[in-house]
């Protein structure tokens, strides 16, 4: 299957670049090669330091994490097909590194996630400490129960 999606890919780059050559010329299609590499480089410098600062404006709880990862994520993508040589990988890489597209595949990337997370989830249910909502008094656990999931449940903290 690796094989199939790399020749995939190996045909689909020389279709692009031998069709932009034919209706632009030779030399034209080379610049705009170069071009989308430039432009996606120079992108991914400063949409980095975009998302790192959604990350910080997170930790102070101005923005909604979903996004932050999101961004993130397909800031990530755009970088990793900027470096994958190619002129079809070049303008995906920089569709996702500008932010109107980012805004457009954002919300199908949550969904995507939060799908996978979801399956995750349901996999592999919680089996860990379980704290009263009634004994917790200003930030401290008053009475707090461990429970192993096979039905004995024990006191971890609070009076014997």
């Amino acid at each position: 299957m690796p094989a199939l999606i790399f020749a995939l890919y190996v045909v689909t780059e020389i279709a692009a670049l031998f069709a932009v050559g034919h209706f632009l010329g030779v030399v034209p299609a080379i610049l705009l090669l170069i071009a989308v590499s430039a432009a996606g480089m120079l992108l991914l410098g400063s949409q980095g330091r975009r998302v790192i600062e959604q990350f910080r404006r997170v930790g102070r709880g101005d923005l909604d994490p979903g996004t932050a990862v999101a961004d993130g994520a397909l800031v990530a993508v755009g970088g990793v097909l900027m470096f994958v040589p190619g002129l079809v990988t070049g303008l995906i890489g920089l569709l996702f590194l500008l932010p109107p597209t980012r805004f457009l595949v954002r919300p199908v990337v949550t969904a995507v996630a939060a799908r996978r997370i979801g399956k995750f989830a349901a996999a592999r249910p919680y089996r860990g400490v379980v704290i009263d909502g009634d004994d917790v008094i200003d930030g401290t656990v008053v009475q707090q129960w461990y429970d192993d999931g096979q039905g004995n449940a024990r006191r971890a903290v609070g009076p014997a």
